[in-house]
């Protein structure tokens, strides 16, 4: 109940917003008091708060005519071993389990700022972190008898991460994550930031829902966790990472992720302090572009921590979706979505979320200011 009280407050702005001078002392309180009850809290990994939801909207989202699959690359269908792959995996990516999918088209690179403008325009689509949120839904994820807070206190928001300026405790994700009024798409970290000449980068603050809208509108789909994992390896079997198997620090920089400590000190060896222009970094070897590092990705799936373990009682399986619902015993009222790929703020030190078989999740009306997409399409659609 304490954690989903701290998300509430956090979402509304009392205290945790980025952009004011001062926080809430009882807001504060009130964050580390959750946060005590917390065994494990990673940047990549666990439970940034999760947004509840947003008053709907209906926009024009109907898809384009046809396929385009410039900027796309074909992934040859075919059979792996899906999950676990060094020591640092987690529990939830376990055990190995056989899987074959069917050849798919996918995005070279993650939706840049560019295309989720050319979609907006032409839909007049509202993300998620644009809206204010709905009271009716959000109460539905609430203990029941939560009281309405003042409207006043329901506005459009997101999460940002913001870098602490002295050691902080790591169970205490309050310390870099903060709700940030005016944050989206457009104002990544919130009021006074830009996407003005990052066409080329990786659009973030979009939710599960803004990234379906999206892919529907462009006659795509968000790439199962099976896809995204078997393009994300490249055809290598066995290597730990996109790119093979060396260590992400070891030679030149080969993704967009954090150097140095986390999350207090950031050396920029690979000279980004946050989103990288796509394609900054060498392609894997099936020609994709940031499988690890830069943005996480959301994927289709529902997320639940025992899916793996029922897979592996069925043989090889065909194209699995993911399970028909989600479950998180964490947060066992809100429903999550599967997200892959690590970002920017992955480190060895504290998460290795850069490895192809890391898995995150989140609520699917959660913007994050390191979550994007890509989406793929059938070969034979």
């Amino acid at each position: 109940m304490k954690q989903i009280i701290v998300i509430f407050v956090g979402m509304v702005g009392i205290g945790l917003g980025a952009c004011q001078s001062k926080k809430s002392e009882s807001s504060t309180e009130v964050v580390q008091a959750a946060s005590s009850t917390t065994d494990s809290i990673t940047a990549c990994h666990v439970k940034p708060p999760s947004r509840f939801a947003a008053v709907s909207r209906t926009t024009r989202t109907t898809p384009i005519t046809a396929v385009d699959t410039k900027g796309m690359v074909e992934v040859p269908g075919g059979s792996f071993q899906m999950g676990a792959d060094s020591k640092e995996s987690r529990p939830d990516e376990l055990p190995r389990h056989p899987v074959r999918v069917d050849a798919f088209w996918i995005d070279a690179t993650e939706v840049t700022n560019a295309q989720f403008r050319a979609f907006i325009q032409a839909t007049g689509y509202l993300t998620t972190a644009e809206r204010r949120p709905d009271w009716e839904e959000m109460k539905k994820q609430l203990p029941p008898g939560t009281p309405k807070p003042d409207d006043k206190m329901l506005v459009a928001s997101s999460l940002v991460f913001v870098q602490p300026s002295r050691e902080v405790p790591l169970a205490d994700y309050s310390q870099w994550w903060q709700w940030v009024p005016g944050a989206d798409w457009q104002h990544p970290e919130g009021p006074g930031s830009s996407i003005v000449g990052k066409d080329n980068y990786p659009v973030v603050q979009v939710s599960w829902d803004d990234a379906v809208a999206y892919a529907k509108w462009a006659g795509k789909r968000l790439p199962t966790e099976a896809e995204w994992e078997w393009a994300a390896r490249g055809g290598q079997s066995n290597a730990m990472y996109p790119w093979g198997s060396e260590p992400v620090d070891a030679g030149k920089p080969k993704a967009n992720s954090w150097q140095g400590t986390f999350p207090t000190t950031n050396t920029l060896r690979d000279r980004f302090a946050r989103t990288a222009p796509v394609k900054s970094f060498a392609p894997n070897p099936y020609g994709l572009y940031d499988m690890a590092g830069n943005v996480w990705e959301w994927c289709s799936d529902n997320y639940r921590p025992d899916y793996y373990s029922q897979l592996a009682d069925q043989g090889e399986v065909h194209n699995p979706a993911g399970p028909t619902q989600s479950y998180d015993p964490e947060e066992p009222t809100v429903p999550k979505r599967v997200m892959r790929g690590g970002s920017f703020l992955c480190n060895d030190s504290y998460c290795s979320s850069y490895r192809s078989a890391a898995r995150m999740k989140s609520s699917p009306d959660t913007g994050l200011s390191h979550t994007g997409f890509r989406c793929v399409t059938s070969v034979n659609q």
